[in-house]
């Protein structure tokens, strides 16, 4: 495992969208994709240890509870558009109906209020 790879966009972590979290294990923000939550492992790679997997879906639950209500989400853990680095959504069960319509979000900080664009 690297902890960085120049060519991934999730290493980059450009800050484009909202932002609600960031720790030293992962950080969380609005996907740019699909406008909701995800978290993602700092470290370039695909398995992190059972306690920083642990601590991501804590903090990712918490974030889901903000946005969207308590038990008014699933976190999905497949890895479609970049399969090399781990990443996990905060779906809503309205996301994929509404992914291409749902405004996005715009980078304000890191734990400020959501403000979309």
């Amino acid at each position: 495992m690297a902890d960085f790879d120049p060519s991934c966009e999730l290493c980059e972590a450009a800050r484009f969208t909202h932002w609600y979290h960031e720790d030293d294990v992962c950080w969380i923000a609005d996907c740019e994709v699909c406008s909701v939550p995800m978290v993602v492992w700092k470290p370039h790679g695909t398995e992190p240890s059972a306690a920083d997997l642990a601590h991501m879906l804590a903090c990712l639950t918490r974030v889901g509870e903000q946005r969207f209500g308590a038990e008014a989400f699933t976190i999905d853990r497949e890895m479609r558009q970049i399969p090399t680095h781990f990443h996990a959504h905060c779906r809503d069960a309205e996301w994929f109906r509404l992914r291409q319509v749902r405004r996005m979000s715009r980078y304000t900080g890191v734990g400020t209020d959501r403000v979309e664009r």
